[in-house]
């Protein structure tokens, strides 16, 4: 079990780093292979350029998610199947009630994009500069959710495949991803089944309220068991922090 959450902790810290780049401008959405490709190489040189800083200061970790990571993540979509159903009003409400409960989903999916930074780079203290090998390009044609493969090579582990989803928006007709499958667990499926629960018995605002305050949460740099902890309480259901 603790080799396979080692291995899910850096699984976890490469597949941040795919999705980041110093000016999201600067990397295409319209080609998912090469847009993950990119963004690679472009984040791997800035953390290593302030690796210094981040070290003095872990915080700087979630200015590098929020202005890098996030423009590559559909959060909105990832957000709202974490809410389900909870994304919907209730029937027979009034129009006041509806609009109440909008503004509340909202809400919650902007307090899930902050959580998913601070969660996301607390992670990203594992950094430690892991190669990585891409898939070949594959034809798309009409699918409008794929998945990218990429296996992550470290010298003291076997290599590691993770598979991206990656969603193409109907709108902007650019790809974002919302998901990841590593060691055969969905990082979706987890949020889903962690605040599923709390949303049943809680409900949007006081789960909203719950994210704002992990949101807080500092950024410390652990020793890999520390984190491996917290993936395997998170695995059991409980609410973890990652």
């Amino acid at each position: 079990m603790k080799n396979l959450l080692v291995k899910f902790s850096v699984t976890l810290l490469a597949s941040i780093a795919l999705f980041t780049g110093a000016n999201a401008a600067e990397v295409s959405k319209t080609d998912p292979y090469k847009m993950i490709e990119e963004v690679s190489k472009i984040t791997f040189d800035r953390f290593a350029r302030e690796e210094a800083e981040i070290k003095e200061n872990p915080e700087l970790l979630k200015d590098i998610v929020r202005e890098e990571l996030m423009p590559y993540i559909f959060f909105q979509y990832a957000g709202l199947k974490v809410l389900g159903n909870y994304a919907k009003p209730k029937k027979g409400s009034t129009k006041q009630e509806v609009d109440m409960h909008r503004q509340n989903v909202r809400e919650f999916l902007m307090a899930f994009r902050e959580y998913l930074i601070t969660s996301y780079a607390q992670v990203f203290t594992l950094y430690e500069q892991q190669q990585v090998q891409f898939e070949p390009a594959k034809k798309i044609g009409k699918q409008k959710i794929i998945m990218v493969g990429v296996d992550i090579i470290d010298e003291n582990r076997p290599p590691i495949n993770i598979k991206f989803k990656v969603r193409k928006n109907s709108k902007t007709n650019e790809w974002q991803a919302f998901d990841l499958v590593a060691e055969g667990i969905s990082l979706l499926d987890a949020k889903q089944k962690e605040l599923r629960s709390i949303l049943a018995q809680n409900g949007v605002v006081e789960v909203t309220e719950m994210l704002k305050v992990k949101s807080d949460r500092r950024i410390v740099f652990k020793k890999n068991e520390d984190v491996d902890a917290k993936i395997e309480e998170q695995g059991s259901g409980n609410n973890a922090a990652i």
